[in-house]
């Protein structure tokens, strides 16, 4: 739906349109695992405790731990898996969606043809059509204007006449029957020729109107493996270096002058001393315009470390997510007491908007230099980690239930008394 509008009226293959949903729905799996986790955690853990069957379980002996112990190792091979999901497939297809998506807003719609009026969408062509049959696509009166040769002029006319696109796309052909051609020469206009058809083809240029998909263009981070990333860092870390290896020479220059002329011993005139001064000068605001130059190049390049490192650290972080809502989901579908659906997307949803709004602000966060990259996309999970462990510590100690009670407070006051009516007649 996001890209509907620039598809459109393209003509484009069925096979084309669910290529591109495929590719973009690869995006999405990194995101909806890690949630569905989290909504699969409070449904299983909110039936046990509905039932009351973590009690028991709790009765023989059984801790909440060992309860998370299979969750647990589920989790770590689920976070493997999309780890090797975002590491080796996603990059392949959101290059290839972009692609595509490059590919098909350079694709105008398909040839369209008014009775009674020009049509020049294709080049170096002006196209007449008096009538079409709309059932066999039959074209009546048929006028074209040919104007790949500049120097001369040529107007074909048929009685009849279909058009449609080679199996390639790459040619729109035109077949005529019963016509004429005329041509005739703009340098020589005492040269004019008349030729009477019974059939003609006339193929054009259909590049304009045809999908051909590129094959090759360059990468952004999103586009690239861990492996592809950390060579292209490494590369930018020795070209840094190279930097601050330029501006400390350049800063050493300030300090030597190296002149066989002018030396301290021979500094006797006013005019020698000026002249010293004036080369000195001269070096010093070269060395600072070298300086700040390697500056920027060194801030720049920081930034370009910054946004790969982002994206390496966002392809363990995401997965690991996946370990992270098991430890929160467990006690609270515990505390719930509810194993509904509902209820686990809700509550799934909340956590999963925090943790979005986290790796969102952190990813922007370090691609400006504010924090590190690691921290940008691994607060999220630390923070979450620390809240499951206690809770988790806490569920399996005692017995907490959450009420939603507070939601009442949400209600007018006129409508509570019947909603506490109901709830006493439902009990």
């Amino acid at each position: 739906m996001k890209f509907a509008d620039r598809l459109v009226g393209k003509g484009l293959d069925t096979w084309i349109i669910l290529k591109l949903i495929a590719f973009n729905l690869s995006w999405m799996v990194v995101l909806v695992v890690p949630m569905a986790t989290l909504v699969a955690t409070l449904m299983a853990f909110g039936n046990l405790s509905q039932n009351s069957e973590v009690t028991i379980m709790k009765s023989a002996g059984v801790s909440l731990y060992k309860m998370m112990a299979a969750p647990l190792a589920a989790s770590i091979i689920i976070s493997w898996l999309l780890f090797l999901f975002n590491n080796d497939v996603l990059p392949d297809a959101n290059h290839q969606a972009k692609l595509l998506m490059q590919d098909i807003s350079r694709k105008k719609p398909t040839l369209s043809l008014e009775p009674g009026f020009f049509s020049k969408e294709v080049s170096n062509y002006a196209i007449l059509v008096r009538d079409i049959n709309e059932k066999t696509n039959e074209l009546s009166e048929v006028v074209i204007y040919d104007y790949t040769d500049p120097t001369k002029i040529n107007v074909v006319t048929a009685l009849k006449g279909f058009i449609y696109f080679s199996p390639d796309q790459s040619k729109l052909i035109m077949n005529l029957h019963e016509g004429e051609i005329h041509e005739s020469d703009i340098k020589d206009t005492g040269v004019y020729r008349k030729i009477v058809f019974e059939n003609h083809r006339i193929s054009m240029n259909a590049d304009r109107f045809s999908f051909q998909q590129s094959a090759t263009g360059l990468r952004s981070e999103r586009e690239l493996s861990i492996e592809a990333m950390t060579e292209i860092t490494d590369s930018l870390k020795i070209q840094r270096t190279a930097y601050f290896s330029n501006m400390q020479t350049e800063s050493n220059k300030l300090f030597f002058i190296n002149d066989e002329n002018i030396s301290p011993h021979t500094i006797h005139t006013t005019e020698t001393a000026n002249l010293l001064y004036s080369r000195v000068l001269n070096r010093i605001s070269s060395a600072k315009s070298v300086i700040l130059s390697d500056q920027r190049r060194v801030q720049g390049t920081d930034r370009e470390i910054e946004k790969y490192e982002v994206e390496i650290y966002k392809k363990y972080s995401l997965p690991a997510a996946c370990i992270v809502f098991i430890l929160i989901g467990a006690p609270l579908g515990i505390m719930v007491k509810r194993g509904g659906f509902g209820v686990a997307a809700s509550i799934s949803l909340s956590f999963f908007l925090l943790y979005w709004a986290f790796l969102i602000g952190g990813e922007k966060l370090a691609e400006r230099g504010i924090v590190s990259p690691f921290l940008g996309m691994w607060a999220a999970n630390i923070l979450l980690t620390f809240v499951g462990i206690l809770l988790t510590i806490k569920t399996n100690k005692e017995s907490v239930t959450i009420q939603f009670s507070f939601l009442m407070k949400l209600v007018p006051k006129k409508l509570r008394s019947g909603i506490k009516t109901n709830s006493d007649e439902n009990s």
